[in-house]
């Protein structure tokens, strides 16, 4: 499958310093329906966070801010996206113009979730979120690079982050694990050319398709 590729990011960075924001939270269960297309996941999420009980915004809420309406960068608490497996929690995020969470943790799940479907999560130490969010608490942009690995703060400060290789090359590239196999299809039609000649016999398929 293709995504759009990750390679450098830059925005406003929405602070959300709450711990275990669950899958429910991000989006509601009842809103994954197919009545509901994944383009517009977006505006459930957060939604008993993001709106009052009449349906109107609660101004108290990070992304309701006009400096951090669409930041494509959130700055979480403890294990954020924990709780249920579902991948509309990483696409509601989407919905809003999120492609980059940072966090000290996140729920397993939500975090390969978000690598399968374009995004980056970061984790950082707490107070190093903290600190990021306190420079960008005014809507000031930071850039995240995954080619250099680096996020750029708005005092231009300059720190590190770590991502497992396969996943940061799919991401750069564009790519889901299958993606990422196929990029590697030549290889893999050598070799099965190269075993149909030494083990005829484990190829079964191709013998009768000869012998046809």
């Amino acid at each position: 499958m293709s995504m759009q590729p990750f390679t450098t990011l830059t925005g406003a960075a929405a602070h959300l310093p709450r711990a275990n924001v669950d899958t429910d939270v991000i989006v509601r269960i009842e809103r994954l329906t197919a009545s509901t297309s994944r383009d517009g996941l977006g505006a459930h999420a957060f939604e008993a966070l993001r709106y009052r009980e009449d349906g109107s915004e609660d101004p108290s809420f990070v992304f309701n801010h006009p400096a951090f309406r669409g930041a494509p960068i959130l700055l979480a608490g403890e294990n954020f996206g924990c709780g249920s497996s579902r991948e509309g929690a990483v696409w509601a995020l989407q919905g809003m113009g999120v492609r980059c969470v940072i966090a000290p943790s996140f729920g397993d799940i939500f975090f390969s979730n978000c690598f399968q479907n374009g995004m980056l999560a970061i984790r950082w130490p707490a107070a190093q979120v903290d600190a990021l969010a306190a420079l960008c608490a005014n809507g000031a942009s930071a850039t995240v690079d995954l080619q250099t690995r680096h996020v750029t703060a708005p005092d231009g400060s300059v720190h590190g982050f770590e991502v497992d290789s396969l996943r940061r090359e799919a991401l750069l590239h564009g790519l889901d694990d299958i993606g990422l196999t196929l990029k590697d299809d030549a290889l893999i039609r050598e070799w099965q050319a190269a075993d149909r000649q030494r083990r005829p016999w484990a190829w079964p398929s191709a013998g009768a398709k000869a012998a046809a």
